[in-house]
């Protein structure tokens, strides 16, 4: 990670044992954010009060600076020839009580890491906001940047006079300049550093209070117009009100402002009120569907359940990041469940959440929920689906095993005896273990202590007479993690009604070991439909024996609830990509079943999964059958839906992607030009873009057009949609000069350098891009020394030659990885990388081998 010290477990432990932090007060002066020239960095002053339990000892401060002034400690000058931004600040000779006051200059940020800097192209104006997770606020201030040195911060901030300034706690005054003006901050509660926040702009903001609480919405000035704030509002103080309750333990802080920026890397980031979201990803310009919705409410609440589980009690250090990502996932989908119009949540962690945490277990980096994190490069690229998703699943189990109420019975208790301080999973879980009764060491090792996922398989013997023999459930282990587990599982059983699927029964049963038989089902008629895992209670694969898959093919979309839809979509999915099912037998599914599906969150996901499986699956030879066929019945279902549905517009969506035939073309170029456009389908700006992207990576339109559709949309957004456009221009010219960017001295913009990644390559652009396999290898290494982690990381996961699916490719990346020299974490991506290539070619076997 160039620009920050690489803190390691064994120095934050140590430090935390010398160092007591009572105070940072912050001065920043932001002022020359717009000035026309000197705008690259800020003044930052830093007065940090601390005592140290052992006087005379020696510690370090991060200063991630591009100049430091001074430093003095305990009024003493502090010897800065050593200083470096990746070293750090050496502080020699500690007293009982220490003053130590650091005055540096620091860079804004385009890479959403530290302060990034935004300006928008719509007026001109400068938006400013902070990004500290994992250890980035040394990118801003002086500190002890580690999560169990929490401390209380002072922020004064020096701002040109009309903009606004938010921060984690109320503003105490305001001190005007000739152009400019000091905010100063009331002093915040105790917290973490990388939950500390500093936000400052001409933001458009609008207030609201609900239960005694100050709430702010923000966005920039531009996108006043989309900030929906009655729908967010409503959101969020559904939310506050199911916490409160579950919880027992009231927010505690006077007020709660979510801001929507630009630029912004992640979903959001939970700063302590002080919420920052992704504007791209949630304020809509444009129509967008109930799963876009339902996404975004899920997002809130997971930043609102962080404000009692990660910020008044935070993680001892990041070994416990699982738990505080794992329960705020867990937290939104059982809030949006109960509290919002988002009742089938669970469908959508099922169907989305889950799916990609099977997905990242299955990898060659797969690793235990809880590991050991020994250094800070290691926390970076562990944000997965690991620790979000299977943590959330093993969390929706316990709560399952120990019941719900005892559950939060514990959770209260834990929140009371730690609250403003640190804690680890070992406190959570002796608090459960008393409040249920329950000996939870075991489940806790079982499932937080060992990697990979199980297949549960059944084995069905049917009589002569119509009912079971005998019921096995099968549990499989890969043969490198041979671990298998206590499930605790539904059993459904499924019959034909007309033309309903309706479940007949629910048997619950816990499966151990490699056989499980089912002693509840022997003499009970066969059902249409068995179904393992019903009501999804546990994690782990699954798949449907002859006769109940033979039932799913035929009558999927007749199944009553979405959750046992999805679970099928779920294990046929997990089929295709496992080379037990052929690409064109899961295409030809989801094109049959998905057209009456009537939950757009399955719509939405299942269609992008029958994409995947054409771009990285399917046989090469057949493909191009399976694209025009996804066409085709893409645009019937279009015409199906009902005008101006978001069914309609999910189907327009899908038959943009699918589109590769001249006739297919000629149609989106029409609906670009306003001809036989589907009666209720709005041809709105983010659709038009998505036309024109799927016209331009098939040769279909060029820079000109993107030229003429971003005069028409000169914003933040129609800039970035526009570079991906550009590089999506299928020439070779084209592609070198946007690697030529992509990989030059000069780090790009954290949105620019997204949008030309994800048009770098295309599954309609194999061809032209095979020779940047070699290229990858060369480059990779220079672009993860010169770049901030996060742009890093995208350069690995989108640039690697993921859709180059060859032997040839695979032998490119071995030898790489047989190279000496390489970062683990770089290693990791492009381990990842090798095995989605390596599935890949299975997949694809398996689908040319039913060719007929």
């Amino acid at each position: 990670m160039p620009g920050v010290r690489n803190l390691n477990q064994v120095e934050a432990t140590e430090r935390a044992r010398l160092l007591d932090v009572t105070g940072y007060d912050i001065n920043v002066d932001l002022s020359s954010a717009v000035r026309a020239a000197d705008n690259r960095t800020f003044r930052s002053v830093t007065e940090v009060r601390f005592t140290c339990a052992e006087p005379g000892a020696t510690t370090f401060i991060e200063v991630a600076a591009e100049t430091v002034r001074s430093a003095t400690l305990n009024g003493t000058p502090v010897d800065i020839s050593g200083w470096s931004a990746e070293k750090g600040l050496t502080l020699p000779g500690l007293a009982a009580e220490n003053v130590l006051v650091v005055d540096a200059d620091f860079a804004y940020s385009a890479s959403g890491q530290g302060l990034h800097r935004s300006v928008d192209p719509v007026d001109g104006e400068t938006y400013l906001y902070s990004q500290f997770e994992t250890a980035d606020a040394q990118r801003v201030f002086a500190c002890f940047d580690q999560p169990d040195l929490k401390s209380v911060y002072t922020w004064h901030a020096t701002v040109p006079a009309h903009w606004t300034v938010v921060s984690n706690s109320t503003v105490d005054r305001v001190e005007p300049g000739d152009d400019t003006k000091t905010v100063h901050f009331a002093t915040s509660a105790r917290m973490s550093s990388y939950i500390t926040a500093l936000c400052a702009g001409p933001y458009h903001e609008v207030r609201r209070t609900h239960d005694g609480i100050d709430m702010g919405y923000f966005c920039r000035a531009s996108m006043a117009e989309h900030l929906d704030t009655d729908n967010l509002h409503t959101i969020t103080t559904q939310g506050f009100d199911f916490f409160h309750e579950q919880f027992g333990v009231r927010y505690p802080l006077p007020k709660y402002d979510q801001l929507w920026v630009p630029d912004f890397n992640a979903g959001a980031m939970e700063n302590f009120a002080c919420v920052t979201h992704s504007e791209a990803h949630y304020l809509f310009r444009s129509q967008v569907t109930d799963f876009e919705h339902e996404q975004r409410a899920n997002t809130i609440l997971h930043e609102l359940a962080h404000m009692w589980f990660g910020d008044l009690v935070t993680m001892r250090w990041w070994n416990d990041l699982w738990l505080n990502e794992s329960f705020a996932e867990w937290a939104s989908h059982w809030a949006n469940t109960h509290a919002t119009r988002f009742t089938d949540a669970w469908t959508t962690f099922l169907s989305v959440r889950k799916n990609w945490g099977y997905r990242q277990d299955q990898l060659s980096s797969t690793h235990p929920v809880y590991c050991e994190m020994p250094d800070l490069e290691a926390v970076e690229v562990n944000f997965d689906g690991i620790t979000y998703a299977k943590g959330a699943s093993v969390i929706k189990q316990l709560v399952a095993y120990v019941g719900l109420d005892p559950f939060l019975a514990g959770l209260r208790a834990y929140f009371g005896k730690h609250a403003w301080g640190n804690a680890t999973f070992d406190d959570l879980l002796s608090e459960l273990e008393a409040a249920s009764g329950r000996e939870l060491r075991k489940f806790a090792a079982q499932w937080l202590e060992t990697a990979q996922v199980n297949t549960l398989r059944p084995e069905v013997s049917i009589g002569a007479d119509g009912t079971y023999e005998r019921v096995t459930v099968v549990q499989e282990a890969p043969a490198d993690y041979p671990t298998l587990r206590t499930h605790r599982i539904g059993v459904g059983l499924y019959d034909l009604d007309g033309d309903r699927l309706v479940r007949r029964d629910l048997i619950e049963i816990d499966v151990t070991g490699e056989h499980t038989v089912v002693e509840q089902l022997a003499g009970v008629p066969a059902a249409d439909v068995l179904l393992l895992n019903d009501d999804d209670l546990t994690y782990a694969k699954l798949r449907l024996d002859e006769r109940s898959m033979a039932a799913v093919v035929q009558h999927i979309d007749k199944f009553e609830s979405s959750l046992s839809r999805a679970l099928c979509w779920s294990a046929a999915w997990d089929m295709v990509r496992d080379a037990e099912l052929a690409a064109r037998d899961y295409v030809a599914l989801v094109l049959a079943g998905l057209p009456a599906e009537d939950d757009i969150n399955l719509v939405t996901q299942t269609l992008r999964q029958g994409a995947s499986t054409l771009a990285n699956y399917a046989d090469p030879a057949w493909a191009p059958q399976g694209w025009a066929e996804y066409a085709r019945t893409a645009r019937t279902a279009l015409a199906g839906a009902p005008a101006g549905s978001g069914f309609q517009l999910a189907w327009a969506r899908a038959f943009a992607t699918a589109a590769r035939s001249a006739e297919d073309l000629a149609v989106l170029r029409g609906w670009l030009d306003g001809v036989d456009v589907p009666a209720g389908l709005t041809i709105d700006t983010e659709l038009r873009w998505a036309l024109l992207q799927a016209l331009v990576a098939n040769g279909a339109a060029g820079a000109d057009e993107i030229d003429a559709e971003l005069g028409r949309d000169r914003t933040a957004s129609g800039e970035r949609e526009a570079a991906l456009a550009h590089a999506l221009v299928p020439t070779v010219a084209n592609k070198e000069a946007v690697w030529a960017r992509l990989t030059g001295g000069e780090a790009l913009p954290n949105w620019q350098n997204r949008a030309l990644l994800r048009g770098f390559h295309h599954p309609a652009q194999v061809e032209l891009t095979a020779g940047y396999t070699t290229r990858f290898f060369e480059a990779v290494g220079q672009v993860w020394a010169s770049r901030d982690s996060e742009p890093a990381q995208e350069f690995v996961l989108h640039a690697y030659p993921a859709f180059q699916v060859s032997e040839e490719t695979v032998a490119a990346t071995d030898a790489w990885l047989a190279g000496s020299g390489h970062p683990a974490p770089l290693r990791r991506l492009v381990g990842e990388g090798r095995d989605g290539v390596v599935r890949a070619q299975r997949a694809r076997a398996k689908d040319a081998s039913v060719a007929g």
